[in-house]
């Protein structure tokens, strides 16, 4: 699998195209989800989705070559990324099978923030008085999402908050990773490791159920989609800056909006678009500041 060359001037006609794939993946992704959840529970459809990413990675790294570039030395941190990507995304799937998607999709989007607040204790950067008032307006925007106050606690939107701290902790590590490993490496242990937990614990009640034949080109779907979703945004990421990304994968909440309300009748919420563009509205801040930094600091030196 090629590792996405830099790009010497920005491109974000190339990077929003790119960004419309992930856009559609997670789409797919989360259709498909609600329809092998009758079948299977999170931890089966983890390690099935995972065993059909192995074959995907082992297929186009041989393809391209880069098969030579997966080592040992970082498996430690591999199993710290693996471990939180594993929980945030057993959480997401749970939770698209107990509440709006719309809302699921909204409360995802809160990761950055808590990439924030979890980089000062696992990055060792510091939290300026910029980046809190960022994490505070971005929990505000979770309570108009959620609206815990005044009804039952819905268990789902407490899933995709925390699958969202789950996947921050994924970008962190991640983050760690990139500085030594290539993409291939990185997808490599994602999609072993992770089999290796779905099968501990679908199998911990010594009772794993196979795919049925109607849901096993669900499965397909799911784990095409999402790799593809991974490598459509770090591809866009390369073509332009976040500030231009982002905004495109905002799009998303409209889309699964749309998709909740034509094929399973979900009410659109105008609270949940509030709360959402609060979230979209502390993550861009956030990214414009810290990239108005960096070229400040560039300037300098």
């Amino acid at each position: 699998m090629p590792d996405s060359p830099q790009s010497p001037q920005p491109q974000p006609l190339r990077a929003a195209l790119w960004m419309i794939g992930a856009i559609v993946s997670f789409s797919s992704m989360a259709v498909a989800g609600r329809a092998v959840s009758l079948d299977l529970d999170t931890f089966e459809l983890m390690m099935y989705r995972s065993i059909i990413g192995i074959a995907i990675v082992l297929t186009l790294g041989a393809s391209f070559g880069t098969l030579g570039q997966v080592s040992k030395r970082r498996l430690g941190t591999h199993l710290l990324r693996n471990s939180f990507h594993f929980a945030g995304q057993n959480l997401w799937f749970f939770a698209l099978t107990m509440a709006p998607l719309a809302q699921v999709f909204a409360l995802e989007f809160t990761s950055p923030l808590w990439v924030t607040l979890l980089a000062p204790f696992l990055l060792g950067e510091k939290l300026t008085k910029r980046r809190g008032l960022v994490a505070l307006a971005g929990f505000v925007g979770i309570l108009i999402v959620a609206r815990p106050f005044g009804g039952a606690l819905n268990l789902g939107l407490v899933a995709a908050a925390l699958a969202a701290v789950g996947f921050a902790g994924t970008t962190i590590f991640t983050k760690r990773l990139t500085r030594t490993e290539s993409v291939t490496c990185i997808l490599f242990y994602l999609t072993v490791m992770q089999a290796i937990l779905g099968l501990g614990f679908a199998g911990f009640d010594g009772d794993i159920a196979l795919p049925s034949p109607s849901t096993l080109p669900w499965l397909l779907l799911i784990g095409v989609a999402g790799l593809l979703a991974h490598f459509c945004i770090t591809t866009a990421l390369t073509l332009a800056p976040a500030l231009v990304v982002i905004p495109v994968d905002f799009a998303r909440l409209p889309v699964i909006a749309a998709v909740g309300m034509l094929f399973y009748g979900e009410f659109l919420d105008v609270w949940v678009f509030l709360g959402a563009g609060i979230i979209f509205a502390a993550n861009y801040y956030n990214i414009w500041a810290e990239s108005s930094k960096s070229r400040a600091r560039a300037a300098i030196l």
